[in-house]
């Protein structure tokens, strides 16, 4: 059962509660290139991305923020680290949520100045603690970064927040090193019934970060752990959001859009899956559906029949050619040169496209 965690408000979207699940990303852009950093929030939106983080790394970059929000439509989040000054310009030019870095924002005097600015532009905090930069202190206490250290820092300023009656915020506790990224979410999230943003952060290329992600988010979601995820990979943000979607249709979670069931391929094959299932993928991902659709190609006769029934369409391979199955039925056999086209219609079909 998901945990109950307070509900706070981010522009336009609802975290915690019983509010579904948000997908996050951040842009790579200089953010003061304003039509640069629009075209690609556009493109996260497109991909399917409900909150969007960008870094205000001096005033330049904060003073783009009104225009930014004039041309997007999902929340925009402002990633401040060491100048406190700088979260509180962009909390006045309508960033809808502030990101500060307890390792490096500047104390208890500066971070209440934030809280200040963010309580007079009804805006939401996230309190973000990272294993890379935790502040001196604790580090010199714990010797090295420990899961009880990075609690430490978040209670800490969890209580600068609460000091000023200030309630409205969001928790992370990321680290590159999966199994403390988990023990350190599980110590905080046993303390406070705040919203979680779960990430693993510097997790590496879309397939290794991508495992990481799966394995450190996924346990968490599983214990009923999180309200808003970010995979983190280098490269192309809009992956992403299609990692972040598939953990989370992987724990049952509804996804809008269609998810795509393929056998591993075996000596049995007598058809080119890997080709067909990776032509589809690329043809899908430009499908925006609002309901949830799964489709399954499945290599042979062995698991074939039995997954393809139980997907809303399904194919099972032969010899050069594949078994169709709808909701459950067999329709027809269909030429391999064909098969994409036939899938393809069949899926917007149901979809009403």
């Amino acid at each position: 059962m998901r945990r109950k965690t307070k509900t706070v408000k981010i522009g336009n979207v609802l975290i915690g509660g019983e509010n579904p699940i948000a997908v996050q990303s951040m842009t790579n852009t200089f953010t003061e290139d304003v039509e640069a950093t629009v075209g690609q929030i556009l493109e996260l939106e497109d991909a399917g991305c409900d909150i969007v983080r960008v870094t205000l790394k001096d005033m330049k970059a904060v003073e783009s923020v009104r225009e930014i929000k004039k041309h997007i439509h999902i929340p925009l989040i402002g990633d401040i680290h060491f100048d406190f000054e700088l979260a509180i310009a962009a909390a006045e030019n309508g960033i809808d949520k502030i990101r500060i870095n307890p390792g490096n924002i500047g104390g208890k005097d500066k971070t209440r100045q934030v809280i200040e600015a963010c309580k007079k532009a009804l805006i939401p905090i996230r309190i973000g603690v990272n294993s890379g930069s935790l502040e001196k202190d604790i580090l010199k206490k714990y010797d090295k970064v420990t899961a009880d250290g990075m609690a430490e820092s978040m209670v800490k300023y969890i209580g600068y927040c609460e000091e000023e009656n200030f309630s409205d915020i969001v928790l992370s506790m990321k680290s590159s090193e999966v199994l403390l990224m988990i023990e350190s979410y599980k110590k905080i999230s046993a303390l406070y019934d705040y919203p979680l943003h779960l990430g693993v952060t510097e997790a590496g290329n879309v397939f290794s970060g991508s495992i990481k992600s799966s394995v450190g988010i996924g346990i968490l979601l599983y214990e009923g752990i999180g309200d808003t995820i970010r995979v983190s990979l280098t490269g192309d943000v809009k992956k992403e959001i299609k990692a972040g979607r598939i953990i989370l249709r992987s724990l049952g979670y509804k996804i809008n859009g269609v998810n795509l069931i393929s056998c591993p391929t075996c000596g049995r094959t007598r058809v080119n899956l890997e080709k067909i299932v990776n032509t589809l993928e690329e043809e899908l991902d430009r499908i925006k559906i609002n309901t949830c659709i799964n489709v399954a190609v499945m290599g042979c006769a062995v698991n074939g029949p039995g997954e393809a029934r139980e997907a809303d369409i399904g194919i099972a391979g032969g010899i050069s050619e594949f078994l169709l199955f709808k909701k459950g039925q067999i329709i027809r056999k269909v030429p391999e040169k064909d098969i994409i086209s036939v899938l393809l219609s069949e899926i917007s079909e149901i979809a009403g496209i």
